[in-house]
């Protein structure tokens, strides 16, 4: 417990107020911009510029939005990139809040349509982002439960990008991979050997979560 309290404190790093605004207004309109284009790709993407067209649907970019992966990566990097837990929660629970909320007012003013069940979905994570984002923020400790969270979320975030099972295994997209990468480099350890150790175990624990909970969030 010692160690991990030792962690907790070796990895806040305070910032000036004014900073720390700054970094909140960013993360607000990443959230907005994120969540305008996201509904545009849903509405109107049959308007977009040739070239980007044939790389939306190379890449199947509108699909990979309307799921849940990319949205918990970023809320992932918002998190252990912050300078302290609380901080975590409330850049988090910014990012959710623009995203959201651009999102349905585009569908709702400009597309004509609102999704009241899918909303309520997005607003129930968007109430506990912040919970979830002051709990992944500790896995920038080097403790023992800093690394189980580290397996924990990973585990999640594999089920998330892969769908598996007797005699098929293939990633939702080559967009989910790249994001299951980007995962397991964010919370790498510090030893290749732990990196190694945590992703293994991980991917094990998600191959049991999938026996018990078999839902991807796709």
């Amino acid at each position: 417990m010692n160690k991990f309290l030792n962690d907790i404190r070796s990895a806040e790093n305070p910032i000036p107020n004014n900073k720390k605004i700054i970094n909140t207004m960013a993360v607000l309109f990443l959230g907005i911009a994120l969540g305008t284009f996201s509904k545009f790709l849903d509405f109107r993407q049959a308007e977009l510029p040739s070239v980007l067209m044939a790389i939306n649907e190379a890449l199947d970019v509108h699909n990979l939005l309307g799921r849940f992966a990319i949205w918990v990566l970023i809320a992932l990097c918002i998190s252990i990139y912050s300078n302290s837990s609380i901080r975590a929660s409330v850049n988090v629970l910014v990012f959710f809040i623009g995203m959201v909320t651009s999102y349905y007012l585009y569908s709702n003013y400009v597309a004509g349509f609102f999704p009241r069940n899918y909303a309520m979905i997005w607003v129930g994570f968007t109430m506990i982002s912040p919970f979830l984002a002051f709990v992944c923020w500790y896995t920038k400790g080097k403790s023992k439960p800093a690394f189980i969270l580290s397996i924990l979320i990973l585990a999640v975030l594999f089920n998330m990008t892969f769908v598996y099972g007797w005699g098929y295994f293939e990633p939702l997209s080559v967009l989910e991979l790249i994001i299951f990468i980007i995962g397991l480099t964010v919370l790498r350890r510090n030893t290749l050997r732990n990196s190694i150790l945590m992703g293994t175990i991980s991917i094990v624990f998600a191959f049991l979560l999938n026996m018990v909970i078999p839902f991807h969030f796709g």
